[in-house]
C-alpha cells in the first residue's frame, strides 16, 4: 500500500543510518551470543542468503570454534549446520586468509571434487575469514534468487568481518587491559586515536561509533560543547578512512564574515565581489579527493546551506557568480555544539540540510561528564607541555590533581589544557619541583584548592552510591535501584547523566 506522499530525498541515507546504528549495538552488546547471532541476521537480509553460518573461534576455527551462529538450516546444532555446508570452502579461506567466492562450488575445480559440495549440491558461495590472522569465518550458501552474491554482498560481508574482528579477538583471548580500559578496542581500529586521552565509557562510545563509520564514505555530523576535540575527532575518521592519503582541509564557518563565507567555501568567480578580482579557489576545490570539515556548522549562511546540501545531494557546487556546476568529490565532516534540531525548528537552520548530515551523529562528553579523565588528561597535557617548550619535566602533586579533580571546567579539555599550560609556566618560573595547586589557580585567595560546588559534591555522592550498589548487585540496574530507595528510571537517568556504565 503505497500513502500518496513523495518519498523524501534523503531516505537512502536513513537506511544506511539504521543498518549503522545496528553495528553499533553489536559492538557494544555484552553476551557473545547475542553479538555473532544479531551479525549473522543482519547480514543475511542484507546479503539475500539462504544460508549463513558465523563461527569465531582462537585458531580452531575449521575444527570447532568457540562460538557459531547459523541461519536458514532446519536442523538445529552446530554439527548439524557443519554437515551442509562446505568445510572445504571454510578451511581454504583460512589458510589464505582472504575471501573466497563462487558462482557455483558444484562447477567449480577448485571444489567440485569435496563430498561436501557433491552430498549438498552447494551452488554460490562466499565465505570471508575474520582478522588477519584468522580468527573466525562468515559463510553465505546459495542466493534467495539463484545467482552469485553480488559485489555489495561481498562488501557488506568484509565490511561486517572488519567490524567484529576486534569483538572475536575480545571473546576467544579477552585481554585483561580491555577490562581496565573500554577505549582500547575501539583505539586499535583507528590511526591516530592517541590525541583523545581517556578511558570513560562516555569517550569508550563515541570512540566506538568512529571507529564504525570511519571505513564508509559517508557525511559524519559532531556534536558536543566547545573544546571537546571534535577537530581531533574529523581529523581521526578522516585518517581512518578510505580518503586517508588525501587532503583533509578544515573552514571555520564562524570565523569568517559572511559575506566572504560562501566564497571561502565554494569559490568564486571574477567580478562575483568586490574582492574577486580573478577566479578564487574555494575550500570544496581544495578537498578534492579528500575530506572537507565543516565547524561551527550552524554558522552558514541560508545561500551557503543551499549549496551545501547540493553538494551532499548530487555531488555539485556554484561558485559565486558562476554560470555552471562543478562536479565535486569530497567527504563532508561537519561539527556544532549548537542543537541543529532546534535551530530547524526556528527556522535558522534548512531541515533537508540536517537531514543529510544526520546519517551519522557522533557526540563527544562534555569533560564535566568524563572527569575520570581528567588525571590522565592532565598528566599527558603537563607532560606535551614541557616537552614542546623544552622545559624539564614537572609532575602534578597530589594537592594539584585534587583541585584539577573538584575545579569546573565549562570550557572542557580546551580550557583544562590552558590552565596547564599556565601552571607549567608559573612552576618553572618558580623553580618549583612540582605543580602545586596555587600554580593551576592563581587567583585564589588562599593559594589552595578551590572547594567544591555544591552540584560536585552531590554529583560525586551519587555517582559512588550507585556504583557501589550495581558493584554489589552483579549491574543490574532494577536491583541497584530498589537498594537505594530510587525508581528505576531515576537510576537510569543518573547513570547516564554520570556516564556510568553497568557491569551486567
Amino acid at each position: 500500500m503505497t500513502t500518496g506522499l513523495p518519498v523524501p530525498p534523503y531516505v537512502d541515507v536513513v537506511a544506511e543510518r539504521d543498518f549503522l546504528a545496528c553495528i553499533v549495538e553489536l559492538i557494544d552488546a555484552e553476551a557473545p551470543s547475542s553479538i555473532v547471532e544479531r551479525a549473522l541476521a543482519l547480514l543475511v537480509a542484507r546479503a539475500d542468503a539462504k544460508r549463513a553460518y558465523l563461527e569465531l573461534g582462537a585458531g580452531r576455527v575449521g575444527g570447532r570454534g568457540v562460538y557459531w551462529a547459523s541461519s536458514g538450516f532446519e536442523t538445529a546444532g552446530v554439527e548439524a549446520a557443519r554437515a551442509l555446508l562446505s568445510t572445504t570452502i571454510i578451511a581454504d579461506a583460512l589458510a589464505g586468509g582472504r575471501t573466497i567466492e563462487t558462482a557455483s562450488a558444484l562447477a567449480d575445480p577448485r571444489f567440485q571434487g569435496a563430498l561436501s559440495v557433491q552430498r549438498n549440491n552447494i551452488e554460490a558461495v562466499l565465505c570471508v575469514p575474520i582478522g588477519t590472522p584468522p580468527v573466525g569465518v562468515i559463510y553465505l550458501q546459495g542466493h534467495t534468487a539463484g545467482l552469485r552474491f553480488p559485489p555489495s554482498a561481498r562488501a557488506w560481508t568484509e565490511r561486517f568481518a572488519a567490524h567484529l574482528r576486534p569483538i572475536a579477538r575480545r571473546l576467544v583471548r579477552p585481554p585483561e587491559a580491555d577490562k581496565r580500559d573500554p577505549t582500547l578496542v575501539h583505539r586499535a581500529r583507528l590511526v591516530g586515536a592517541e590525541v583523545l586521552i581517556g578511558r570513560s565509557s562516555g569517550l569508550a562510545d563515541a570512540l566506538s561509533m568512529t571507529a564504525t563509520v570511519a571505513p564508509f564514505d559517508l557525511a559524519v555530523l559532531l556534536t558536543g560543547p566547545s573544546g571537546t576535540g571534535k577537530s581531533e575527532l574529523a581529523r581521526i575518521i578522516a585518517r581512518s578512512g578510505p580518503r586517508r592519503d588525501r587532503p583533509f582541509i578544515t573552514i571555520n564557518c564562524a570565523a569568517i564574515p559572511d559575506t566572504l563565507l560562501e566564497s571561502e567555501l565554494f569559490g568564486a568567480m571574477p567580478g562575483s565581489h568586490s574582492t574577486a578580482t580573478k577566479r578564487i579557489f574555494g575550500k570544496v576545490e581544495a578537498a578534492a579527493g579528500g575530506t572537507l570539515f565543516l565547524d561551527e556548522i550552524s554558522e552558514l549562511t541560508p545561500s551557503a546551506q543551499a549549496k551545501l546540501l547540493q553538494l551532499l545531494q548530487d555531488g555539485v557546487y556554484w561558485p559565486l557568480g558562476g554560470t555552471h556546476a562543478i562536479q565535486a568529490d569530497v567527504r563532508i565532516i561537519a561539527a556544532t555544539n549548537i542543537n541543529l534540531t532546534r535551530l530547524v525548528a526556528e527556522g535558522r537552520f534548512r531541515e533537508d540540510l540536517f537531514y543529510r548530515l544526520n546519517v551519522v551523529i557522533i557526540d563527544l562528553p562534555a569533560l564535566d561528564a568524563r572527569r575520570s579523565d581528567i588525571p590522565l588528561l592532565a598528566d599527558a597535557l603537563v607532560a606535551a607541555t614541557c616537552d614542546r617548550h623544552h622545559l624539564g619535566n614537572l609532575d602534578l602533586s597530589v594537592a594539584a590533581h585534587q583541585a584539577l579533580a573538584i575545579a569546573e571546567w565549562p570550557g572542557n579539555v580546551r580550557q583544562l589544557a590552558n590552565a596547564l599550560v599556565g601552571a607549567v609556566i608559573r612552576a618553572h618560573s618558580e623553580s618549583a619541583s612540582s605543580i602545586e595547586a596555587h600554580h593551576l589557580f592563581p587567583d585564589l585567595p588562599d593559594a589552595g584548592p578551590p572547594l567544591p560546588t555544591w552540584q560536585f559534591a552531590m554529583r560525586e555522592c551519587q555517582r559512588q552510591l550507585l556504583t557501589d550498589a550495581l558493584q554489589a548487585t552483579g549491574g543490574s540496574i532494577p536491583e541497584a535501584a530498589r537498594r537505594l530507595g530510587i525508581g528505576r528510571s531515576h537510576a537510569y537517568q543518573i547513570i547516564a547523566e554520570l556516564g556510568l556504565r553497568s557491569v551486567g
